[in-house]
């Protein structure tokens, strides 16, 4: 089974909405690492690592996001998962990362 590690950029009305808690909660029902932030331009950012078939479905879901979300551009980045040291496979930890 393939490991991917994606680094994602929403924009849009992405902040205020709930789009953080959300896309977290998303995460971690697809049982996905990674972290999810706020960026000071007004962008939602996230670094998702599991297996490619859960990636996928979490960047689609991100295309849609919350209820009260309107996502204009979503910016995708992929790097092999194998050699991410920063994530140990089966840990399940996805959290939310202060603003940057």
């Amino acid at each position: 089974m393939a490991v991917l590690t994606r680094r994602l950029l929403i924009q849009g009305r992405v902040q205020g909405v709930g789009f953080r808690w959300s896309l977290m909660k998303e995460a971690q029902r697809l049982k996905l690492d990674g972290w999810v932030r706020n960026r000071s331009d007004g962008s939602v950012e996230a670094e998702i690592h599991g297996t490619e078939e859960a990636v996928d479905a979490l960047t689609l879901w991100a295309y849609q996001g919350p209820p009260h979300a309107r996502v204009d551009k979503v910016n995708c980045q992929d790097a092999p998962g194998d050699d991410n040291e920063e994530y140990k496979e089966g840990d399940g930890l996805f959290v939310l990362r202060p603003t940057r």
